[in-house]
């Protein structure tokens, strides 16, 4: 099966209740590749790179995330996959 790839832009209470570090954590349990990063507007953006059923199952985590987190909005821009990464990384720029 072949992998695929989604681009997110999550929105809403998603800085400061420990949302990149649970997307990491979900992201390495479902051994899928790509980084997770605060933006400056207070959204949180994520790149994800997997086979479909995990990539699926991890967006809709996204729509919820963690216990505090209040998650408004998420964009999802569906990509042609990259085969980049290696692992899964937070990411501070």
């Amino acid at each position: 099966m072949s992998d695929i790839r989604v681009h997110l832009i999550i929105s809403g209470r998603v800085q400061g209740v420990f949302f990149r570090h649970n997307t990491m954590k979900k992201a390495v349990e479902l051994e899928l590749k790509g980084w997770v990063k605060n933006l400056p507007g207070g959204n949180v953006e994520a790149v994800f790179e997997g086979i479909p059923e995990r990539i699926h199952e991890m967006v809709q985590w996204c729509h919820t995330g963690p216990p505090f987190a209040n998650v408004k909005n998420v964009e999802e821009v569906w990509e042609e996959p990259t085969g980049e990464f290696s692992s899964f990384d937070l990411r501070y720029k």
